[in-house]
Protein backbone atom coordinates (compact mmCIF):
# COMPACT_ATOMS: atom_id res chain seq x y z
CA UNK A 1 0.00 0.00 0.00
CA UNK A 2 1.20 3.29 -1.23
CA UNK A 3 -0.31 6.60 0.19
CA UNK A 4 0.08 9.65 -2.51
CA UNK A 5 -1.60 13.86 -2.18
CA UNK A 6 -3.16 15.13 -5.06
CA UNK A 7 -1.74 18.34 -6.46
CA UNK A 8 -4.63 20.33 -8.08
CA UNK A 9 -3.00 21.91 -11.14
CA UNK A 10 -6.23 23.62 -11.62
CA UNK A 11 -6.27 24.94 -7.87
CA UNK A 12 -3.22 26.53 -7.16
CA UNK A 13 -0.34 28.21 -8.87
CA UNK A 14 2.89 26.86 -9.87
CA UNK A 15 5.08 27.98 -6.53
CA UNK A 16 2.28 26.99 -4.30
CA UNK A 17 1.97 23.71 -5.70
CA UNK A 18 6.00 23.03 -5.21
CA UNK A 19 5.50 23.74 -1.92
CA UNK A 20 2.72 21.29 -1.33
CA UNK A 21 4.79 18.55 -2.96
CA UNK A 22 7.35 19.39 -0.13
CA UNK A 23 5.56 19.32 2.37
CA UNK A 24 3.92 16.36 1.57
CA UNK A 25 7.33 14.43 1.15
CA UNK A 26 7.79 16.19 4.91
CA UNK A 27 4.56 14.79 5.91
CA UNK A 28 5.18 11.07 4.55
CA UNK A 29 3.47 11.18 1.72
CA UNK A 30 4.82 8.06 -0.61
CA UNK A 31 4.01 10.25 -4.04
CA UNK A 32 2.53 12.53 -5.47
CA UNK A 33 0.44 12.81 -8.69
CA UNK A 34 -0.26 16.16 -10.63
CA UNK A 35 -3.03 16.44 -12.79
CA UNK A 36 -2.24 17.63 -16.62
CA UNK A 37 -4.49 20.09 -17.51
CA UNK A 38 -4.31 23.47 -20.09
CA UNK A 39 -7.80 24.72 -18.77
CA UNK A 40 -9.19 24.58 -15.11
CA UNK A 41 -12.50 22.61 -14.51
CA UNK A 42 -13.99 25.87 -13.28
CA UNK A 43 -12.72 29.64 -13.66
CA UNK A 44 -12.82 30.26 -10.12
CA UNK A 45 -10.40 27.38 -10.01
CA UNK A 46 -8.18 30.22 -11.25
CA UNK A 47 -4.87 28.08 -12.52
CA UNK A 48 -3.37 25.92 -15.11
CA UNK A 49 0.09 26.11 -14.97
CA UNK A 50 2.30 23.58 -17.54
CA UNK A 51 2.53 20.56 -15.14
CA UNK A 52 5.78 19.35 -16.96
CA UNK A 53 8.03 22.54 -15.98
CA UNK A 54 6.28 21.83 -12.09
CA UNK A 55 7.43 18.46 -11.98
CA UNK A 56 11.15 18.98 -12.88
CA UNK A 57 10.60 21.86 -9.92
CA UNK A 58 9.60 19.21 -7.65
CA UNK A 59 12.13 16.66 -8.59
CA UNK A 60 14.70 19.16 -8.17
CA UNK A 61 13.31 20.26 -4.20
CA UNK A 62 12.70 17.16 -3.48
CA UNK A 63 14.75 14.00 -2.42
CA UNK A 64 12.59 11.27 -1.51
CA UNK A 65 9.10 11.58 -2.65
CA UNK A 66 7.84 9.95 -6.27
CA UNK A 67 5.78 11.37 -8.79
CA UNK A 68 3.11 10.82 -11.40
CA UNK A 69 1.04 12.68 -14.04
CA UNK A 70 -2.67 11.66 -13.04
CA UNK A 71 -2.91 11.79 -15.90
CA UNK A 72 -1.74 13.09 -19.56
CA UNK A 73 -3.29 12.44 -22.91
CA UNK A 74 -0.01 11.62 -24.98
CA UNK A 75 -2.16 11.64 -28.45
CA UNK A 76 -4.22 15.09 -29.02
CA UNK A 77 -2.34 18.21 -27.25
CA UNK A 78 0.78 16.56 -26.97
CA UNK A 79 2.12 14.02 -29.46
CA UNK A 80 3.43 10.65 -27.43
CA UNK A 81 6.98 11.62 -28.97
CA UNK A 82 7.23 14.50 -26.95
CA UNK A 83 5.82 12.63 -23.85
CA UNK A 84 8.21 9.66 -24.13
CA UNK A 85 10.84 12.80 -24.58
CA UNK A 86 9.66 14.34 -21.41
CA UNK A 87 8.49 11.33 -18.96
CA UNK A 88 12.35 9.87 -19.62
CA UNK A 89 14.03 13.28 -18.74
CA UNK A 90 11.81 13.30 -15.59
CA UNK A 91 12.81 10.12 -14.69
CA UNK A 92 16.56 11.42 -15.17
CA UNK A 93 16.19 13.95 -12.87
CA UNK A 94 14.25 12.41 -10.43
CA UNK A 95 16.66 9.55 -9.96
CA UNK A 96 13.92 7.25 -10.76
CA UNK A 97 11.00 8.58 -9.22
CA UNK A 98 8.36 9.38 -11.79
CA UNK A 99 5.21 7.20 -12.77
CA UNK A 100 3.70 8.24 -16.42
CA UNK A 101 0.00 7.75 -15.79
CA UNK A 102 -1.94 8.60 -19.42
CA UNK A 103 -5.25 8.51 -20.83
CA UNK A 104 -7.92 8.89 -23.60
CA UNK A 105 -7.96 13.06 -22.66
CA UNK A 106 -10.82 15.56 -21.74
CA UNK A 107 -12.61 17.60 -24.19
CA UNK A 108 -11.56 20.51 -21.92
CA UNK A 109 -8.22 20.15 -22.44
CA UNK A 110 -7.50 18.92 -25.92
CA UNK A 111 -9.48 20.66 -28.10
CA UNK A 112 -7.69 23.58 -27.82
CA UNK A 113 -4.77 22.99 -30.35
CA UNK A 114 -7.97 22.92 -32.81
CA UNK A 115 -7.71 19.35 -33.85
CA UNK A 116 -11.40 18.52 -32.55
CA UNK A 117 -12.28 15.87 -29.93
CA UNK A 118 -12.97 12.22 -31.37
CA UNK A 119 -15.20 9.63 -30.71
CA UNK A 120 -14.23 7.46 -27.36
CA UNK A 121 -14.01 4.85 -29.93
CA UNK A 122 -11.50 6.53 -31.93
CA UNK A 123 -9.96 8.27 -28.90
CA UNK A 124 -8.95 5.07 -27.54
CA UNK A 125 -7.88 3.43 -30.64
CA UNK A 126 -4.86 6.68 -30.57
CA UNK A 127 -4.06 6.06 -26.63
CA UNK A 128 -3.15 2.29 -27.60
CA UNK A 129 -0.92 3.64 -30.64
CA UNK A 130 0.85 6.43 -28.61
CA UNK A 131 1.54 4.22 -26.04
CA UNK A 132 3.12 1.63 -28.97
CA UNK A 133 5.23 4.73 -29.85
CA UNK A 134 6.27 5.45 -26.47
CA UNK A 135 7.21 1.92 -26.00
CA UNK A 136 9.03 2.31 -29.30
CA UNK A 137 10.66 5.44 -28.90
CA UNK A 138 11.63 4.00 -25.24
CA UNK A 139 13.51 0.59 -26.83
CA UNK A 140 16.28 3.24 -27.81
CA UNK A 141 17.92 3.62 -32.05
CA UNK A 142 15.75 5.97 -34.42
CA UNK A 143 12.04 4.99 -34.82
CA UNK A 144 9.10 5.26 -37.39
CA UNK A 145 5.74 4.19 -37.04
CA UNK A 146 2.84 4.82 -39.01
CA UNK A 147 -0.60 4.00 -37.67
CA UNK A 148 -4.20 4.86 -38.53
CA UNK A 149 -3.97 8.29 -36.32
CA UNK A 150 -0.25 8.40 -34.88
CA UNK A 151 3.00 9.15 -37.35
CA UNK A 152 6.28 9.12 -36.38
CA UNK A 153 9.20 9.70 -38.34
CA UNK A 154 12.99 8.99 -37.56
CA UNK A 155 12.84 10.23 -34.16
CA UNK A 156 14.96 8.79 -31.12
CA UNK A 157 15.20 9.68 -27.38
CA UNK A 158 18.61 10.21 -26.66
CA UNK A 159 18.65 10.58 -22.68
CA UNK A 160 16.99 6.95 -21.64
CA UNK A 161 17.03 6.17 -17.82
CA UNK A 162 18.21 2.72 -17.36
CA UNK A 163 15.02 2.23 -15.51
CA UNK A 164 12.20 3.27 -17.62
CA UNK A 165 9.11 4.76 -15.94
CA UNK A 166 5.84 3.17 -15.17
CA UNK A 167 3.10 3.34 -17.36
CA UNK A 168 -0.51 3.60 -15.35
CA UNK A 169 -3.30 4.06 -17.90
CA UNK A 170 -6.55 5.30 -17.05
CA UNK A 171 -9.58 2.66 -16.87
CA UNK A 172 -12.96 3.64 -17.54
CA UNK A 173 -14.05 0.61 -19.10
CA UNK A 174 -13.51 -3.21 -20.72
CA UNK A 175 -11.72 -0.86 -23.76
CA UNK A 176 -9.49 1.13 -21.41
CA UNK A 177 -8.77 -1.97 -19.21
CA UNK A 178 -7.59 -3.96 -22.12
CA UNK A 179 -4.84 -1.44 -22.96
CA UNK A 180 -3.79 -0.95 -19.72
CA UNK A 181 -3.55 -5.19 -19.17
CA UNK A 182 -1.69 -5.15 -22.73
CA UNK A 183 0.69 -2.00 -22.89
CA UNK A 184 0.79 -0.13 -19.63
CA UNK A 185 2.53 -1.69 -16.57
CA UNK A 186 -0.24 -0.08 -14.31
CA UNK A 187 -3.90 1.07 -14.09
CA UNK A 188 -5.59 4.17 -12.63
CA UNK A 189 -9.18 5.06 -11.81
CA UNK A 190 -11.26 7.78 -10.08
CA UNK A 191 -13.98 5.46 -8.61
CA UNK A 192 -13.97 2.15 -5.84
CA UNK A 193 -15.11 -0.54 -8.99
CA UNK A 194 -14.22 -3.47 -7.89
CA UNK A 195 -14.96 -4.73 -11.47
CA UNK A 196 -12.36 -2.75 -13.03
CA UNK A 197 -9.37 -4.23 -10.55
CA UNK A 198 -11.23 -7.67 -11.72
CA UNK A 199 -11.27 -7.18 -14.80
CA UNK A 200 -7.80 -5.96 -15.36
CA UNK A 201 -6.11 -8.44 -13.25
CA UNK A 202 -7.86 -11.38 -15.92
CA UNK A 203 -6.39 -9.45 -18.41
CA UNK A 204 -3.73 -10.43 -17.23
CA UNK A 205 -2.51 -6.80 -15.43
CA UNK A 206 -0.26 -7.38 -12.45
CA UNK A 207 1.03 -4.07 -12.11
CA UNK A 208 0.03 -1.20 -9.33
CA UNK A 209 -3.69 0.05 -9.21
CA UNK A 210 -3.91 3.70 -8.62
CA UNK A 211 -7.18 5.24 -7.18
CA UNK A 212 -8.58 9.18 -6.20
CA UNK A 213 -10.09 9.32 -2.93
CA UNK A 214 -11.72 12.44 -2.48
CA UNK A 215 -11.73 13.96 0.76
CA UNK A 216 -12.45 17.55 1.90
CA UNK A 217 -10.37 18.61 5.17
CA UNK A 218 -11.47 21.23 7.35
CA UNK A 219 -11.82 22.06 11.05
CA UNK A 220 -15.51 22.45 10.76
CA UNK A 221 -17.22 20.02 8.31
CA UNK A 222 -19.54 22.79 6.46
CA UNK A 223 -16.81 24.89 5.84
CA UNK A 224 -15.03 21.76 4.24
CA UNK A 225 -18.47 20.76 2.13
CA UNK A 226 -18.48 24.36 0.94
CA UNK A 227 -15.19 24.76 0.08
CA UNK A 228 -15.70 21.43 -2.26
CA UNK A 229 -18.64 22.70 -3.49
CA UNK A 230 -17.20 26.42 -4.58
CA UNK A 231 -14.10 24.69 -6.89
CA UNK A 232 -14.47 20.67 -6.89
CA UNK A 233 -18.32 20.31 -7.61
CA UNK A 234 -17.77 19.35 -11.31
CA UNK A 235 -16.32 15.83 -9.79
CA UNK A 236 -19.77 14.97 -9.35
CA UNK A 237 -20.75 15.05 -12.54
CA UNK A 238 -19.21 11.63 -13.66
CA UNK A 239 -16.64 10.62 -16.76
CA UNK A 240 -19.67 10.74 -19.04
CA UNK A 241 -19.51 14.66 -18.31
CA UNK A 242 -16.16 15.54 -17.24
CA UNK A 243 -14.86 14.11 -20.47
CA UNK A 244 -16.66 16.13 -22.98
CA UNK A 245 -17.89 19.09 -22.06
CA UNK A 246 -15.41 22.15 -24.01
CA UNK A 247 -14.75 24.81 -21.04
CA UNK A 248 -15.12 26.25 -17.73
CA UNK A 249 -18.26 27.66 -18.48
CA UNK A 250 -19.79 24.77 -19.56
CA UNK A 251 -19.31 23.03 -16.18
CA UNK A 252 -20.36 26.05 -14.37
CA UNK A 253 -23.50 25.57 -16.41
CA UNK A 254 -23.47 21.80 -15.61
CA UNK A 255 -23.15 21.94 -12.15
CA UNK A 256 -25.65 24.33 -10.87
CA UNK A 257 -27.65 22.06 -9.44
CA UNK A 258 -25.06 20.49 -7.20
CA UNK A 259 -25.80 20.77 -3.37
CA UNK A 260 -24.35 21.06 -0.39
CA UNK A 261 -25.46 17.35 0.63
CA UNK A 262 -24.55 16.38 -3.03
CA UNK A 263 -20.97 17.15 -2.29
CA UNK A 264 -20.80 15.23 1.41
CA UNK A 265 -22.53 12.59 -0.15
CA UNK A 266 -19.49 12.45 -2.11
CA UNK A 267 -16.64 13.64 -0.45
CA UNK A 268 -15.33 12.67 2.96
CA UNK A 269 -15.91 16.07 4.67
CA UNK A 270 -14.41 17.51 7.95
CA UNK A 271 -12.10 16.84 10.67
CA UNK A 272 -12.76 13.53 11.97
CA UNK A 273 -10.51 10.64 10.95
CA UNK A 274 -13.16 8.25 11.14
CA UNK A 275 -14.96 9.51 8.03
CA UNK A 276 -11.48 9.79 5.75
CA UNK A 277 -10.94 6.34 6.59
CA UNK A 278 -14.29 4.75 5.76
CA UNK A 279 -13.71 6.93 2.59
CA UNK A 280 -10.59 4.97 2.06
CA UNK A 281 -11.81 1.80 2.93
CA UNK A 282 -14.36 1.31 -0.15
CA UNK A 283 -11.43 1.78 -2.26
CA UNK A 284 -9.12 -0.63 -0.33
CA UNK A 285 -12.13 -2.97 -0.62
CA UNK A 286 -12.30 -2.54 -4.56
CA UNK A 287 -8.99 -3.76 -4.79
CA UNK A 288 -6.32 -0.57 -4.90
CA UNK A 289 -3.29 -0.10 -3.20
CA UNK A 290 -1.90 3.47 -4.20
CA UNK A 291 -4.66 5.82 -2.84
CA UNK A 292 -4.57 9.10 -3.56
CA UNK A 293 -5.91 11.41 -1.43
CA UNK A 294 -7.95 14.18 -3.41
CA UNK A 295 -8.14 17.07 -0.89
CA UNK A 296 -11.01 19.58 -1.96
CA UNK A 297 -10.84 21.23 1.72
CA UNK A 298 -9.66 24.93 2.11
CA UNK A 299 -6.39 24.80 3.59
CA UNK A 300 -3.56 22.01 2.27
CA UNK A 301 -0.78 22.55 4.84
CA UNK A 302 -3.82 21.93 7.38
CA UNK A 303 -4.63 18.67 5.34
CA UNK A 304 -1.00 17.48 5.06
CA UNK A 305 -0.66 17.75 8.72
CA UNK A 306 -3.81 16.18 9.21
CA UNK A 307 -2.30 13.14 7.66
CA UNK A 308 0.60 13.12 9.39
CA UNK A 309 -0.67 13.12 12.71
CA UNK A 310 -4.55 11.56 13.06
CA UNK A 311 -4.42 9.55 9.00
CA UNK A 312 -1.30 8.13 7.84
CA UNK A 313 -1.00 5.33 10.60
CA UNK A 314 -4.57 3.46 10.26
CA UNK A 315 -4.71 4.68 6.27
CA UNK A 316 -1.64 1.89 6.05
CA UNK A 317 -2.92 -0.46 8.65
CA UNK A 318 -5.94 -0.67 6.29
CA UNK A 319 -6.82 -4.25 4.41
CA UNK A 320 -9.43 -5.67 2.03
CA UNK A 321 -12.39 -7.22 4.06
Amino acid sequence: MQIGYKLFLEGFGPKDLIEQAILAEDAGFDFIEISDHFHPWLDNQGHSSFAWTVLGAIAAKTARIGMATGVTCPSIRYHPAIIAQAAATLQLVSDGRFTLGIGAGERLNEHVVGRGFPSVRQRHEMLREALEIIRLLWSGGYQSYDGKHLQLEDARVFDLPETLPAIAVACSGPESVRIAAELGSGMFATTPDAELVRNYQDLGGTGPRYCEIPLAWAEDEDQAAQAALETSRWAVTGWKVMSELPNPVNFAAATTTVTHQDIKTAFACGPDPQRHLQMAQRYVDAGFDRLVLLNAGPDPAGFTEFFRDQLSKPLRAQTVE
